[in-house]
């Protein structure tokens, strides 16, 4: 509500005390001072005794019993004049008053502008005659009216400055405002939030007074009821407007407002492949990308990433289509394995002596074999380097034994460097069941092949006979697991036979 507030009284008595003025002038204001021993007791005393000069402004006053003289604002236009100020406020609220009780005590603001004049002085004023109180208002219109009261008069300090007496009503408020209906309130916002449209009055509002619904109420019909009436009410929702919906936090429970009825669906989840977040001022799943979908079911749209984006869109075994981020080479194969908790990229596989993997480092870093089931692969240095810095993999290795006994080793870390630095293997905490960790040695090295030595043996041991192939050797008698599934070579002893090598990697759930 745009307006002007202007809190004023006069007394009903006159005084014969002569004073002398003496006028000095402002922009905008007049200020006047008595020399005497004797001040006017308010503004009614000032208005008889200055009938030469009765102009509105600032005086001196000192209400009966009070210590020393202090100023006024004093209003002879309105109604008669001799009208003592002690509250104005106006529309530009230069001055704060949401204040404590000491400072409501002994006043605050500027006489010339917004102000009040101070409980303590109100107090020796209201009480040492009969008083009147005046309230003139004005709205945003420009429209004014006011009220006054023929008894005006609060208690001091010890009685904590009580309203002790208002006395009979008069004014023109009553054809101005009205009375509000219940449960409103008179407001500045013409518009009002309602049940159907809850924030409605923060979209449109006009600066006009009228008769709003009050803070946790809306409109209803012709009604303003607690918002915990309106038929579309939930607690963790508050209201949801007509045709709109809204999720919870985690987007477990989904609700919809659909003609004045509340429907919820409290089992809902999002998608493996989606996230729960608030985009544009909605909150709901949404598709990752690369995904499409209304976010409770996201389907790929392009070449996933690696084996595990394959596993939560929870489909089988099989070869995939895959595409690492940022990879701007053709797309390629690869054979996703979905035991152990799914996800798993076969970077090697060795189930026969069909394919020789005494290869040079071109082949290597390319990669050879088939990505099928059941056949021998090395999916390629290369490819590799780029999956395991995607984003952290886990490195898995199996290792059946023709009696049907498998082995498996699992290291929760595992990458391997680029090119320029020989394809290093970095590997993390070993765990598993095959009595030893095999892969200790290899934590570190570079990547060997029989026509490039970078291992920190005197000699290559890729192209040496037991382990000829290329691998991240430390030294020549380390086992390795290139060999032909006929025996795992340590220390120049076979442990087997073997009838299936697997490494794969996978990232950490």
């Amino acid at each position: 509500m745009r307006y002007l507030i202007l809190l004023q009284m006069f007394s009903i008595f006159c005084s014969s005390l002569l004073v002398r003025k003496v006028y000095s002038s402002t922009e905008g204001s007049s200020y006047f001072f008595y020399q005497q021993s004797t001040y006017p007791r308010d503004c009614q005393e000032i208005f008889q005794q200055c009938s030469t000069n009765n102009a509105s402004g600032v005086y001196l006053i000192k209400p009966d019993g009070y210590d020393e003289a202090f100023e006024v604002y004093c209003d002879n236009k309105v109604d008669g004049g001799g009208w003592t100020v002690f509250e104005r406020r106006s529309v530009e609220n230069s001055v704060e008053f949401r204040r404590n009780f000491s400072e409501y005590r002994q006043g605050f603001g500027f006489l010339s502008g917004e102000f009040w004049l101070g409980n303590e002085k109100l107090s020796f004023l209201t009480n040492q005659k009969r008083y009147q109180l005046r309230i003139d208002l004005k709205n945003s219109a420009g429209s004014s009216f006011y009220v006054t009261y023929d008894l005006f008069r609060i208690s001091d300090d010890w009685g904590n400055y009580k309203l002790t007496s208002v006395g009979q009503y008069d004014g023109t408020a009553d054809t101005f405002i009205g009375q509000c209906p219940a449960n409103t309130i008179f407001g500045a916002c013409a518009c009002q939030g309602t049940c159907a449209d809850p924030d409605g009055c923060h979209k449109t509002c006009t600066v006009e007074e009228t008769c709003t619904c009050p803070a946790g109420y809306l409109l209803s019909g012709s009604d303003c009821v607690p918002q915990e009436q309106c038929s579309c009410f939930n607690p963790a929702f508050g209201v949801i407007p007509e045709n709109e919906s809204k999720f919870s936090s985690d987007c477990s429970e989904h609700c919809t407002c659909d003609e004045g009825t509340l429907m919820c669906d409290r089992n809902l989840r999002c998608d493996t492949n989606a996230v729960c977040e608030e985009r544009n001022n909605l909150r709901k799943c949404y598709c990752n990308e690369g995904y499409a979908g209304d976010g409770q079911s996201c389907t790929r749209t392009g070449p996933y990433t690696d084996c595990m984006e394959v596993s939560t869109s929870r489909l089988p075994d099989g070869v995939y289509t895959i595409q690492p981020t940022g990879w701007t080479e053709a797309p390629f194969e690869v054979y996703c394995n979905m035991s152990h908790g799914g996800g798993w990229t076969v970077f090697q596989r060795r189930v026969d002596g069909s394919v020789s993997f005494d290869r040079n480092w071109a082949v290597y870093k390319a990669g050879f074999g088939s990505a099928g089931p059941n056949e021998n692969v090395w999916l390629g240095n290369k490819i590799l380097s780029f999956m395991t810095n995607q984003r952290n993999y886990k490195l898995r290795i199996d290792v059946t034994k023709q009696d049907g006994v498998p082995w498996h080793m699992n290291y929760d870390f595992f990458r391997v460097k680029s090119e320029s630095n020989n394809y290093r293997l970095e590997l993390g905490t070993y765990t598993g069941n095959a009595g030893y960790d095999y892969m200790s040695d290899h934590r570190g090295q570079d990547f060997s092949t029989p026509e490039r030595d970078n291992d920190a043996y005197s000699y290559n041991c890729a192209a040496h006979s037991a382990t000829r192939g290329g691998w991240w050797y430390k030294s020549c008698w380390t086992p390795t697991l290139i060999v032909e599934p006929t025996g795992l070579s340590i220390l120049n002893c076979t442990i087997g036979p073997l009838i299936l090598i697997t490494i794969t990697f996978s990232t950490p759930r």
